[in-house]
């Protein structure tokens, strides 16, 4: 019978190891969900070592996005800890990094967002939902040194505005346009994405702090 690790380091240890597989294989097919069978195979381990870990192999996806945006979180706050005064092209150059760049990070968020409520099981999800409110609500309040928001959930919903647009527009323009003859056309349609994104996040955070200092004044 698969035994877990007897001691928490080893485990997350076996737990990432798994984690790297399932993205592996799944990056080979990513237009299927990959199956736990798959990934055992890929880690050399048995399909039980994997249920030591996930539920599911909708849980083991949701895990590996979790991963994801909890290292987009921890590189924020620690540029967010600087005493240097944090701007808005730090802020870019952050999601350009752990997200636009990353090859995994916006098909596997795009693939885990249906399956949040449907395959992923319901205490996984709900406890996923609760950790990224808590890392919304600290990256808000640490913000709020650097951006004049007034209150941390000013920052919190405006990060998740953000991700928004990131994921819209990389749905929206992300893939390969296909072929067009007409240059007008697909200037309008098919633009490149970091460009636009980095226009439509320039223009709600500009959007918002203004917002919030005609209120203010």
């Amino acid at each position: 019978m698969p035994r877990r690790p007897a001691n928490e380091q080893a485990r997350e240890t076996r737990r990432n190891a798994l984690l790297d597989a399932a993205m592996r294989v799944w990056l080979e097919h990513p237009e299927r969900i990959t199956s736990v069978a798959e990934v055992a195979q890929a880690a050399g381990v048995a399909k039980g070592t994997i249920y030591l870990y996930f539920a599911s192999k909708e849980n083991m996806l949701l895990a590996a996005h979790e991963r994801h945006a909890e290292a987009f979180f921890a590189a924020l706050n620690a540029r967010a800890d600087q005493p240097e005064t944090m701007t808005f092209d730090d802020m870019i150059a952050l999601t350009q990094h752990h997200i636009v760049e990353n090859p995994v990070f916006l098909p596997l968020a795009t693939l885990v967002g249906g399956l949040l409520h449907k395959g992923v099981t319901p205490e996984a999800a709900t406890e996923f939902e609760g950790r990224m409110a808590q890392r919304l609500r600290l990256a808000g309040e640490k913000l709020c040194r650097h951006f004049p928001f007034g209150h941390a959930d000013t920052g919190a919903r405006l990060l998740m505005q953000s991700y928004g647009l990131i994921l819209g527009l990389w749905q929206l323009l992300g893939s390969p346009a296909p072929p067009c003859t007409d240059a007008e056309v697909a200037a309008l349609l098919h633009p490149d994405y970091a460009g636009e994104l980095d226009i439509a996040l320039r223009a709600l955070w500009r959007g918002t702090l203004d917002h919030k200092e005609n209120i203010d004044a």
